[in-house]
């Protein structure tokens, strides 16, 4: 499709959604151009903000999903801020603390006078019960452990401004851990609540600087807010409650509509812009904001409990036969840049395994020669009467992950390997998923400002994205995560990245942003460390709401 066709399809779509009647309450007038001085903030008015996905479960750990993400990080603080240009560990609930030399005790002072919407306290206690359940999880409550969390083994209320707490092991990345999204602080009555119902929005109480005024399941979520919100990180040069009044999140699934709705006016600010409608975005005067995950890249994750990908040889020749550059040249844009190792570059740990990583079709044929697999008469190569077939689903919070993984299927073809692209809303992706016999190859990433996101994605007890059988594998993430020195720490990472590509279970192909587009009359427009939105500093120099 040209791009003059996705842009009349983007405006057609916008004006559909008008006459739907999502945005027309909230429509706005004229805007300063690109770039025109805003002056001082103002307070006031209504954000309209749309997203791509609906938000899925809510309960905090499980809050990595970008759209729970987007809701969760206006409802809830964190005991403390990690300033997403220096990666600084600052206060904020927590006014300070301590570590002791191994990393098995934190102790947190809080702040005083900090309260949930619901008006109860945020003291030891509550962040003791909360702690409590991210670290060890309740299985009668069937709520499980937060994958930010390592060696966790209790909490101590010291007294009601002061929480301590215990690792079996060292735990360095627990401070780090206690400012990320799924270590938002939640009452003592949600943190109670069994699994299905703290995932509900309705159930969410937490101390941030929205709350929800109304949610219609699936389409729409109002926020408003907090009159008596006082405790942003002292580092902020904003204090006191918000700027806006209220936030309409929108869910949008379509792509044409999110930006035509942006480029017409009707709405303020959208996640997930997709690479082929940046220029559209920025040629209507908007500004894209391409924002870094600093994680584990997006690529694909071969599983070596598959019947064929067991050979090493066949998960090497499929890492040589795929050309990540040419992924990213033909879909994306330099938002995206080529992946050069398991990890971003931005990342805690990288290094630099391009080489590793060529692109080298000959090596790729040399290898599945090696192993075994002749080409048939169709082209694909066969072995004991069995084609070189592997199937992958589609994965939807991926950019253009349908997209991606037909272009690396052509390229497949080409070594003779057949890659099945599964739909992602197919009815058998949910228990498929989990076989590595029916479901060889994961496409997906993990965004993490920490050493541990290398763990969150690859250990057995995290997400498993291979569905490991590797022992060796798991000890170098255990490792890793209980150094205390932070050049050994980041050492570790650099043995992991190398076993993992010299194993063949990842095909890195690029470093997966957050893309979103605001109005330019949106200012204040701020993230956390990998790339969640915040709107408590974001205000309106348009105002008709």
């Amino acid at each position: 499709m040209s791009r003059s066709r996705f842009r009349s399809t983007a405006l057609a779509g916008a004006a559909a959604l008008a006459v739907a009647g999502l945005l027309a309450s909230c429509s706005g007038g004229g805007s300063p151009a690109a770039g025109q001085d805003a002056g001082d903030p103002v307070y006031g008015g209504t954000l309209v903000y749309l997203e791509h996905q609906p938000p899925s479960c809510l309960y905090l750990p499980a809050a990595g999903f970008y759209p729970n993400g987007g809701v969760l990080n206006q409802l809830t603080d964190k005991l403390t801020w990690q300033d997403p240009k220096t990666l600084k560990v600052e206060p904020w609930v927590a006014k300070s603390w301590e570590v002791n030399a191994d990393a098995t005790e934190y102790t947190f002072h809080l702040r005083d006078g900090v309260t949930f919407s619901d008006g109860s306290p945020l003291d030891a206690e509550t962040v003791a019960a909360n702690y409590d359940v991210y670290g060890l999880g309740n299985k009668d409550l069937k709520l499980p452990v937060a994958e930010f969390v390592n060696n966790y083994e209790r909490s101590e209320v010291v007294d009601k401004d002061t929480v301590k707490f215990h690792f079996d092991k060292p735990s360095p990345g627990f401070l780090q851990g206690t400012s990320v999204i799924g270590a938002g602080l939640v009452s003592k009555k949600t943190i109670s609540l069994p699994y299905e119902e703290q995932c509900q929005l309705k159930n969410v109480v937490g101390s941030g600087p929205f709350t929800v005024a109304n949610q219609v399941v699936d389409k729409e979520i109002e926020l408003v807010a907090r009159e008596d919100y006082d405790w942003a990180p002292p580092s902020f040069a904003h204090q006191g409650r918000a700027y806006l009044d209220r936030i309409k999140i929108i869910v949008t699934p379509e792509d044409s509509v999110r930006v035509g709705a942006l480029t017409s006016g009707q709405a303020d600010y959208v996640r997930y812009v997709q690479a082929y409608d940046e220029a559209t975005v920025t040629s209507a005067g908007h500004r894209i904001y391409a924002e870094p995950t600093r994680g584990v890249n997006n690529g694909l994750y071969l599983r070596p409990a598959n019947s064929i990908l067991q050979d090493i040889n066949v998960r090497k020749a499929l890492q040589a036969g795929t050309n990540a550059k040419e992924v990213v040249e033909t879909l994306f844009t330099g938002s995206y840049p080529v992946a050069t190792s398991v990890l971003s570059h931005l990342a805690e740990g990288y290094t630099d395994l391009s080489a590793q990583l060529a692109y080298d079709p000959d090596r790729a044929n040399a290898l599945l020669d090696q192993a075994g697999w002749v080409r048939g008469g169709d082209g694909i190569r066969e072995k004991g009467g069995r084609k070189l077939e592997l199937s992958v689903f589609v994965s939807g919070p991926q950019p253009l992950s349908k997209q991606t993984l037909e272009l690396v299927a052509q390229q497949w073809t080409r070594i003779g390997v057949r890659l099945d692209v599964r739909p992602a809303d197919s009815g058998t992706q949910a228990v498929d998923i989990k076989n590595a016999e029916r479901t060889a190859i994961m496409h997906s990433m993990v965004g993490r400002a920490d050493q541990d996101v290398i763990k969150s994605h690859f250990h057995t007890k995290n997400r498993d994205v291979l569905l490991s059988n590797d022992p060796k594998l798991d000890r170098l993430l255990e490792e890793q995560s209980a150094l205390v020195d932070e050049n050994a720490r980041n050492a570790k990472v650099v043995e992991i990245q190398r076993y993992v590509i010299e194993q063949g279970y990842a095909i890195p192909l690029f470093e997966e942003p957050q893309v979103y587009g605001a109005a330019p009359y949106v200012h204040g427009v701020g993230f956390e460390a990998v790339a969640r939105p915040s709107f408590y500093d974001v205000w309106l120099s348009k105002k008709d709401r």
